[in-house]
């Protein structure tokens, strides 16, 4: 069991409440204590270590913190963390094996879609959902898929690069 509270600071004040929530975070379940209001992109950073959420501006504008949840890209900024209490997220952390990339991983290398890297788990986690649902998008899907994420360093060409070599790998692998 983790607990926000003895990872990251001492226990709340005298009367401020907590909820005991578990959530299936990269296949593996995690029980933690939060405050109400916690938002949970500053759970999973703060509260369980998982530093490929980042925050980059708490009002869903940028996309860094995208993650999947139950499968769906979602901005985990705009949801706190007791929403998702026994549901499944995952993060870009849950992407690779302990020996091996993911294809879209692989991807972003080789075609160069990693820049300065603060957007690139959100442009990760947003591919994954789209490859998943659609296994051969055109630039055109994989540029509407990525809409909701930005990154300041780039065009976007090499980008969308990188999601079509990984689609183009996953199909491979899976032929």
């Amino acid at each position: 069991m983790s607990s926000l509270y003895d990872e990251v600071a001492p226990a709340p004040a005298e009367g401020v409440p907590t909820r005991r929530i578990t959530v299936t975070v990269n296949g593996e379940p995690r029980t933690i204590d939060v405050e109400p209001r916690l938002l949970l992109a500053h759970m999973l950073r703060q509260g369980l270590k998982l530093t490929g959420t980042h925050s980059g501006c708490d009002t869903s504008n940028c996309g860094a913190c995208t993650i999947l949840f139950e499968g769906r890209p979602i901005k985990s900024c705009t949801m706190l963390a007791v929403q998702a209490d026994g549901h499944s997220i995952e993060t870009v952390e849950g992407l690779a094996t302990s020996s091996e990339l993911h294809p879209i991983q692989e991807g972003f290398k080789e075609e160069h879609g990693l820049h300065c890297g603060f957007c690139t788990p959100g442009m990760m986690m947003a591919s994954k959902a789209l490859l998943e649902k659609n296994p051969n998008p055109t630039e055109d899907e994989v540029r509407w898929a990525l809409s909701g994420n930005l990154c300041r360093c780039t065009g976007y060409q090499n980008i969308v690069k990188s999601v079509l070599w990984a689609a183009e790998k996953m199909r491979a692998e899976s032929n």
